[in-house]
């Protein structure tokens, strides 16, 4: 388990090296202890429940709840060597089924 607030702090400073040229990308899979991440769209009054800390997300959406036993992979790429731009990049990995 790897608390939430840690794996922030250890992407940026992973993020920071790789536009350094010190660190590779990395994909990094880890589990959190019961929290809930709010993207930017997410509404205090959406979460009935907080029975779980709440940690604020740059990512877009509502609420995701992460616990034990739920694997989370980070991506960590460095776009400077594809292309720059985030969305040419996704939209070219797609399957031509999902282009669609």
């Amino acid at each position: 388990l790897t608390p939430y607030a840690e794996a922030v702090a250890a992407m940026e400073t992973h993020v920071a090296d790789m536009a350094a040229g010190r660190a590779g990308e990395r994909l990094w899979l880890v589990e959190h202890p019961p929290l809930y991440t709010a993207g930017t769209s997410a509404r205090s009054a959406d979460l009935l429940d907080a029975r779980f800390p709440v940690f604020a997300s740059g990512r877009g959406g509502q609420y995701t709840y992460h616990g034990p036993g739920q694997r989370v992979a980070y991506v960590m790429l460095d776009l400077n060597k594809r292309g720059k731009d985030v969305r040419a990049f996704v939209v070219a990995r797609k399957p031509a089924a999902v282009r669609a």
